[in-house]
C-alpha cells in the first residue's frame, strides 16, 4: 500500500468504487443496531447523539470502568442494551450492525480491525492511529471491507467551513501560498480528570499533537488540498514540567510544514495562553496571492492597493448541525454515500500529525516518506 499514491483521491475520502457499489447492494434494515465501545467522556458524549438519531437501537455498551457502564446504561436504559467490560464480547453479538470506538488512542487500531473484521459497520474516534505501522494495517483492512469506516474528525461535517474551502480552491484569494492555524487553551487538561490515565503518556494518546490537533492539522490539508512533504519543530513540557508526575507529552509546541505544490503551514498549540490575552483559541489564515480569508470567520481580506476593495464574507453563516457527523455516518450505512471522513482523509490527517512529532522528537527536518507505508 502507498498512502501517497494519487493524493487528490486520497484526500477525498473515497473507499473505492467496488466497495461502495458492494454496500449498495446490501439490504440496509430500517433499524441500526449499534454498540458503544468505551463510553467515557468522549463515548458519552457520542451515545446522547445516537440516542437522538430516529431508526437507531443502542443495543450494546462496553467499557472497562463500572461507574462509566453503569451511567451509560441508565441513560440507554429504554433500549435495553447488553453490557461488557470486554469488547470482543460485544463484536461477537450478532444484534450489533455498527460501533463506535471512543477508547483510548492506543486501542483504535486493534479495536477497528476487529470490528470490521466481525462484519461491523465502523465510527473510530480520532485519530485513527498513532504509528504509521498501525494505520497501515487499518487502511488495507477498510479497504477490503463492505462495510463503512468513518472517523470522528467532525469538522469535516461543518457546512460554512466546507463552502468556505470550496471558495479558496476556486480563487477566492488568488493562488495559495501560505496557511498559519494555531490551537491556544489557557489550561493544561484537567489532571484529575477521567482521561488523565493515558493523556499523559505519549505512548498510549500519541501526544497532544496527534491526539488534538488532528483535527486542525486534517482542515489544513483540506485547505491546501495535498499532504505535507516534509515538517520542523519544537517543542516539550514547558510549563507543566513532570504535572502530572510521570508526564511524556507536549504542552506546547510550533511546527513548520512544506508541501509539494509550494504551500508552508505555520502552526503551534499551547495549553498556557491565558484566558484574558488577545490571540488565543483557534484559527485558520489562508493567504493568497489576492489577500487572505480567516476560514471560521469566512471572510476574505483583499491586499491593499487592490481598488479599494474591503473585506467581504465570502459564506454567510448557517445553523450548523452539531449532530451531523454522527447522522453521515448512518447516512453512509443505509445508502452506501461517502462517509464525510472516511480512511484515506483520516490516515493522511494521523500521518500529518505523526511527521509533525517525530520532527519535534528528533528536533530534525522529517519527511513524508518516513511515515507512508507501502
Amino acid at each position: 500500500m502507498t498512502l501517497s499514491s494519487n493524493r487528490r483521491r486520497f484526500l477525498a475520502g473515497s473507499l473505492g468504487v467496488a466497495a461502495a457499489a458492494a454496500r449498495r447492494s446490501q439490504a440496509q434494515p430500517t433499524d441500526i443496531n449499534v454498540g458503544m465501545i468505551g463510553v467515557g467522556n468522549r463515548g458519552y458524549y457520542l451515545l446522547g447523539q445516537v440516542l437522538e438519531q430516529p431508526g437507531i437501537k443502542v443495543t450494546a455498551l462496553c467499557d472497562i470502568k463500572g461507574d462509566r457502564l453503569d451511567k451509560a446504561a441508565t441513560a440507554a436504559a429504554s433500549h435495553r442494551p447488553f453490557t461488557t467490560s470486554r469488547y470482543e464480547q460485544l463484536l461477537q453479538r450478532s444484534g450489533v450492525d455498527a460501533v463506535y470506538i471512543a477508547t483510548p488512542c492506543d486501542l483504535h487500531v486493534e479495536m477497528a480491525i476487529a470490528a470490521l473484521r466481525a462484519g461491523k459497520h465502523v465510527y473510530c474516534e480520532k485519530p485513527v492511529g498513532i504509528t504509521p505501522e498501525s494505520i497501515a494495517r487499518l487502511v488495507e483492512v477498510v479497504r477490503d471491507s463492505d462495510t463503512v469506516f468513518e472517523a470522528g474528525q467532525q469538522l469535516r461535517s461543518l457546512k460554512r467551513i466546507g463552502a468556505t474551502i470550496e471558495k479558496i480552491h476556486q480563487g477566492a484569494a488568488g493562488k495559495v501560498i501560505m496557511v498559519k492555524a494555531q490551537r491556544h487553551a489557557f489550561q493544561d487538561l484537567d489532571h484529575e480528570g477521567p482521561s488523565a490515565d493515558w493523556f499523559f503518556d505519549a505512548s498510549r494518546s500519541g501526544d497532544v499533537l496527534v491526539e488534538m490537533s488532528v483535527h486542525n492539522l486534517d482542515i489544513c490539508n483540506w485547505i491546501i488540498g495535498d499532504h505535507p512533504e516534509k515538517a520542523a519543530g519544537f517543542g516539550g513540557a514547558l510549563k507543566w514540567v513532570n504535572d502530572p508526575p510521570g508526564r511524556t507529552n507536549m504542552d506546547g509546541y510550533t511546527l513548520s510544514y512544506d508541501y509539494a505544490n509550494g504551500v508552508k503551514l505555520s502552526y503551534t498549540q499551547v495549553f498556557f495562553h491565558p484566558k484574558e490575552l488577545p490571540g488565543g483559541g483557534q484559527f485558520f489564515y489562508v493567504y493568497g496571492t489576492e489577500g487572505a480569508v480567516d476560514l471560521y470567520e469566512s471572510r476574505f481580506h483583499p491586499h491593499t492597493g487592490k481598488g479599494g476593495a474591503g473585506p467581504r464574507t465570502l459564506v454567510e453563516p448557517v445553523e450548523e448541525d452539531r449532530q451531523a457527523h454522527v447522522k453521515a455516518f448512518f447516512e453512509a450505512i443505509r445508502t452506501g454515500s461517502k462517509p464525510a471522513a472516511g480512511i484515506e482523509v483520516a490516515a493522511t490527517a494521523a500521518l500529518t500529525a505523526i511527521l509533525g512529532r517525530e520532527a519535534i522528537y528528533e528536533e530534525r527536518v522529517t519527511e513524508w516518506s518516513e511515515v507512508k507505508t507501502s
